[in-house]
């Protein structure tokens, strides 16, 4: 059994997430109050493994995760592993409670975008109140604090409360993305279907210092699938980048791009490797593979050799 401490309470997605990740180990996992609260938990050894949320196909990345983790990773926290759930919203009520008389609605920011429209047609006099959760609004809604939430239906079981409507999300499909965090774990084996997260500090805001931190990864046929501008919290106008990149800590390609990053920028942090959650193959170019870089590295390594040949090709 993990011990497991995800984003409570429950009837979150997270908790949803760490039952997907881990069926065996979720009944017993802790509902943290907080993200950082989950993270120290897992800092302090009292957990073996935090479930997170990270991003959302919607509304884009999550601060307090992004925050969190960039300080715990100084101390080896990382991701290991991560879990996509499809995001389904329902009004959730109390017994007896009609849309006609719903005068006060809970939600998390980030569920109050994706229903934004539903609202306005449904309740358009009600009153939105924000929440740390989709789940605490549901509890709230069950101590009678708000007459409505816009929550999972899982959380509908864990408050005592009924559904007034179903699927109100503005738009189908929508996916959150939630990360399974490690402390002192080894970065799990390469799949050929693995994403690795970075974060790089450069030196100062000048011309030509963003492309020269992508050129790391094009010149190697890497494929960026995230790049995000975040605040250090050092100063206005001090940005880093946030980077995920379709390949394995494992490959030389990576390897040598990190090699890059490390002498042109002013910190980089490795938030791990990890495989897919959509299990989809990463494309590598020939001239990027690891026979590409084995041959090349016997081509240098034969240079010093008397009469060695001083032309390589990429046949």
């Amino acid at each position: 059994m993990i011990r497991i401490a995800y984003l409570g309470p429950a009837g979150t997605f997270t908790e949803q997430a760490a039952q997907q990740w881990d069926p065996a180990s979720a009944p017993s996992a802790w509902p943290a109050p907080s993200v950082p609260a989950a993270i120290d938990a897992l800092r302090e050894d009292r957990v073996d493994a935090a479930v997170v949320p990270f991003e959302n196909s919607v509304e884009g990345s999550v601060p307090a995760t992004q925050q969190a983790l960039l300080e715990a990773a100084e101390e080896g926290v990382r991701i290991t592993a991560e879990v996509h759930v499809e995001v389904q919203f329902s009004l959730l009520v109390r017994p007896g409670t009609t849309l006609e008389t719903v005068r006060t609605l809970a939600t998390h920011p980030h569920a109050a975008a994706q229903t934004r429209e539903w609202v306005a047609d449904h309740l358009p006099r009600a009153q939105l109140v924000p929440e740390s959760s989709t789940a605490r609004a549901a509890q709230a809604v069950a101590e009678g604090r708000y007459d409505a939430a816009v929550a999972a239906p899982g959380a509908a079981a864990s408050y005592g409360l009924v559904p007034a409507a179903e699927h109100i999300a503005d738009r189908d499909g929508a996916v959150t993305r939630f990360v399974v965090l490690r402390s002192g774990a080894p970065v799990p084996e390469p799949t050929g279907s693995d994403c690795t997260t970075l974060v790089a500090l450069i030196w100062q805001n000048r011309p030509g210092a963003l492309l020269e931190l992508l050129e790391q990864f094009a010149a190697r046929g890497i494929d960026l699938s995230r790049l995000e501008s975040r605040p250090t919290g050092e100063g206005l106008g001090e940005y880093c980048f946030w980077i995920d990149a379709n390949a394995h800590l494992a490959e030389p390609r990576l390897r040598e791009a990190l090699l890059g990053l490390r002498r042109t920028c002013r910190d980089v942090r490795f938030l791990g490797s990890y495989p897919r959650a959509d299990g989809r193959a990463v494309q590598v170019p020939d001239h990027a593979g690891d026979e590409a870089y084995a041959a090349a590295q016997a081509w240098v390594d034969g240079l010093s050799r008397p009469g060695a040949a001083t032309a390589a090709s990429h046949r």
